[in-house]
């Protein structure tokens, strides 16, 4: 199969550090290529393949010193996609929003992944006007706030299987990994270190937009003997931070439209702790891979349960429904269904087995306005809120 896989330009394909979306763009696309398909990678240029790699900007964007307007190289991207569409059989979009007037304007299959949250009130007039869009979440959690959109198909994250040794023994500090933003809630993390008298070690990164609040309200936490801030790592040095760990400690809201870090956990062996919401209970089997809390005073009292569980569960669970593997197959999958019928859109709501159904809409892809009657009365039946449920904790203000 002849597939183009369109990357973000944020990070390079792997990330050289921190980058969730374009890590499983790597995975994907290296496991494509094992499996003999004919693969193109639209990317920044110090990425990495075995696939062809279409260069649109010479270095992630994140790490580019001398560009001020990033929107430029997006738009490059979208116009270099567009003219080569007759060369792929599918074209898969990994860039969320942005890609959607191409994939409606070229006469290949296309499908979208959507990596992002969706709780924001301004994305439903996109997803509107894009009704026909075939989208895969990749998590059931994450299609919450627009159930309507054209869910085709759920597909969890995966890692490669041997990207993170196994780690049978437990250490004597928890971790946090993730960027530091006021959705991440270290704040949390050193706050149930410090009630549990445990050490912290945080390895995350801070972007320019959360600088302020790091400065403001994380900085001053990490002033005590038991927190050890280590700042970003890489991929080597992620394998001993969380398979020498106690437990990884999660205690994000529920914006979260996944949470990679806890597969890579798992892989080594850790358990988790965090909350019983959003994508969670999807990746986290409560007393058997870690802990699903309610609020921070349960995840204190399960940091002296830690030891109650068995860290080859772990390991288990991430070979059985997290490798790289999987999640490829999954996405095959997806591929072979869109081929089979391109002029229809599929429908299926599957988060647990990722399998698409063999159930069709009725209505052709180029039939917007059906498809935008539609999702109409689905909308202005639903409640006017967010279908996230919040936090027991508040979330503190931007700066």
């Amino acid at each position: 199969m002849r597939i183009a896989q369109v990357s973000p330009l944020w990070e390079s394909v792997p990330p050289k550090l921190y980058g969730g979306t374009e890590r499983i763009v790597s995975y994907l696309t290296e496991t494509l290529v094992q499996m003999g398909h004919e693969v193109t990678l639209f990317a920044s240029g110090d990425s990495s393949t075995a696939a062809r790699l279409i260069s649109i900007c010479p270095e992630a964007l994140r790490l580019s010193t001398d560009m001020f307007h990033h929107d430029a190289p997006v738009v490059l991207q979208q116009e270099r996609v567009l003219g080569a569409v007759e060369e792929f059989d599918l074209i898969h979009f990994h860039m969320d929003m942005p890609g959607f007037p191409v994939a409606r304007r070229c006469g290949t299959a296309t499908v979208t992944t959507m990596h992002g949250r969706l709780d924001l009130p301004e994305l439903r007039p996109v997803f509107y006007e894009f009704a026909e869009m075939p989208l895969v979440s990749i998590s059931g959690a994450q299609r919450h706030p627009l159930p309507w959109a054209n869910w085709v198909a759920t597909v969890h994250h995966g890692l490669p299987r041997d990207l993170y040794g196994f780690h049978p023994r437990r250490g004597k500090y928890l971790a946090f990994l993730g960027r530091i933003t006021p959705e991440k809630r270290v704040d949390l993390a050193i706050e149930i270190a410090k009630r549990t008298n445990t050490r912290l070690k945080i390895a995350s990164k801070v972007d320019p937009v959360d600088r302020v609040y790091f400065e403001a309200e994380v900085k001053p936490l990490l002033h005590h003997p038991l927190i050890d801030y280590i700042g970003e790592i890489n991929d080597a040095e992620k394998a001993a931070f969380l398979g020498n760990a106690e437990a990884l400690v999660c205690p994000y809201v529920s914006t979260e439209s996944f949470g990679l870090v806890l597969i890579e956990a798992l892989a080594c062996g850790t358990p988790v702790i965090t909350y019983d919401h959003g994508p969670f209970p999807e990746i986290i089997e409560d007393g058997v891979t870690g802990f699903l809390c309610r609020n921070v005073s349960e995840m204190v009292e399960t940091v002296g349960l830690v030891p109650l569980i068995d860290r080859h569960r772990c390991r288990q669970q991430f070979e059985e429904r997290f490798t790289a593997e999987r999640m490829t197959q999954n996405y095959l999958d997806i591929y072979r269904q869109l081929l089979v019928e391109p002029r229809q859109t599929t429908a299926c709501s599957t988060a647990n087995t990722a399998r698409v159904s063999e159930t069709k809409m009725d209505t052709p892809k180029g039939s917007l306005q059906g498809r935008k009657r539609d999702v109409m009365a689905t909308v202005r039946s639903e409640p006017a809120q967010s279908a996230f449920t919040p936090t027991a904790q508040p979330l503190p203000h931007r700066h």
